[in-house]
């Protein structure tokens, strides 16, 4: 299949020719013509298989001929989980819209940048808006967007966005759209909550799954390295020194792990720095073109960065820390291996991760054998299983610990 036979107009097929994309993947073959014929969307595909043309390309179009008179006003809105996704995306309308011979205008409205400024920008008018949902809120408090004459909303990351961290916001940015509008939800994994939850608010729409099986990506060779969390630092420094890679994502738990591993891997005369939200907006934005440009080898990342991310071939990520759940497995180690290159996803497992690390192999379908790595052996016994203290009245258990006894529960 070509993308001229999808039904893209000419101007939009030319900005495919530009961008090098030769034929449509499996999820722009069935998505692309699903938007052009005005059906909500629910599509599941794996990273790195073009989920952002699937849906940019087609609402340019829609957007394009929905146009009249001079004034620009937010045919289509685009939602997503973090800044740098927003950014990501942005920059894709951009570079795809350079084509058309009627020019859209596409604004991006985050934080961490001056609100004042993102107001003036809404003043002169713009076609397509790209928004963290924080930040769409407080426009909206403000009245300085107007979202009246939306036609089009789609939801990236949409796992995400319907989780515990953002559900408010997004059902509160949800009340204050116009009802009678296209809904697209695009994610590499898709939880039936999530399926149930969006339906409520979509219009008979279309599942689309790229495949079936597991929602790995083959191309990624994954690595389970056994070894004490003591041993962690020296191993890492190790593979850092004896490996090939041209560059390394490592993936930790928090903002003050990264700073501290970062400070060790300095010591160690091993380029890297860190990102995460502890930081500036102008500072993530540095340390991320830094790191995509080559002139930094190895970034220590929380799971900010896990979420549409695209650093072009990206050759390792290494889980120093697991991270929570298995969806997050999956979109962390799909940084690499992006638009049909290969790369390596290695994860440190220790005993106190065992039980956890089996429920993720559970989730994502897959079954891994175990290495060692000589001088750096897992020693000594696993701890014995403690009962945790009598829950407090009136108090949930955190999401955190929710994931902690499902693993216990699901794991053995």
């Amino acid at each position: 299949m070509t993308f001229s036979s999808l039904g893209l107009s000419k101007d939009l097929l030319d900005a495919v020719k530009v961008a090098g994309y030769e034929a449509p993947t499996s999820v722009q073959q069935q998505v692309i013509p699903l938007i052009l014929r005005g059906q909500d969307v629910i599509a599941q595909a794996k990273t790195g298989t073009g989920k952002t043309a699937s849906f940019a390309l087609p609402v340019l179009q829609l957007v394009q001929a929905s146009v009249s008179g001079p004034k620009k006003v937010i045919k289509a809105l685009v939602l997503a989980p973090t800044r740098e996704l927003a950014m990501q995306v942005e920059h894709a309308f951009k570079a795809y819209g350079r084509q058309l011979t009627r020019p859209l205008r596409t604004i991006t409205l985050i934080g961490g940048l001056n609100i004042d400024l993102q107001i003036r920008n809404l003043h002169h008018g713009a076609d397509i808006a790209v928004a963290t949902p924080g930040r769409l809120l407080d426009l909206i408090k403000r009245r300085s967007v107007d979202l009246s004459m939306l036609n089009i909303l789609i939801v990236d990351e949409a796992d995400k966005m319907f989780d515990l961290g953002f559900a408010e916001e997004l059902a509160a940015v949800l009340n204050a759209l116009p009802p009678n509008r296209q809904n697209l939800l695009f994610s590499a994994t898709m939880p039936e909550k999530v399926v149930v939850l969006a339906q409520k608010f979509m219009k008979a729409p279309v599942q689309v799954k790229e495949e079936e099986g597991a929602p790995t990506a083959e191309l990624i060779y994954q690595r389970v390295i056994d070894v004490n969390r003591t041993n962690r630092g020296p191993l890492l420094r190790h593979l850092i020194q004896t490996e090939q890679w041209a560059q390394v994502l490592i993936f930790v738990a928090s903002v003050r792990d990264a700073d501290v591993l970062v400070v060790k891997l300095l010591k160690a005369d091993i380029q890297a720095n860190a990102f995460h939200g502890g930081l500036t907006q102008a500072q993530r934005e540095h340390v991320l073109k830094e790191f995509k440009t080559g002139r930094l080898r190895v970034l220590v990342a929380t799971d900010i960065a896990a979420r549409g991310i695209d650093i072009k071939k990206l050759p390792c990520v290494i889980n120093y820390d697991l991270p929570r759940s298995p969806n997050d497995y999956i979109h962390r180690i799909g940084r690499t291996a992006r638009a049909g290159e290969k790369g390596v996803a290695v994860s440190f497992v220790g005993h106190e991760d065992q039980a956890h690390f089996r429920l993720i192999e559970k989730r994502c379908r897959v079954r891994l054998s175990r290495e060692s790595i000589k001088g750096f052996e897992l020693t000594g016994q696993p701890p014995p299983g403690t009962k945790g203290p009598a829950p407090v009245k009136g108090r949930r258990m955190s999401k955190k610990d929710k994931a902690r006894a499902l693993a216990l529960k699901e794991g053995r």
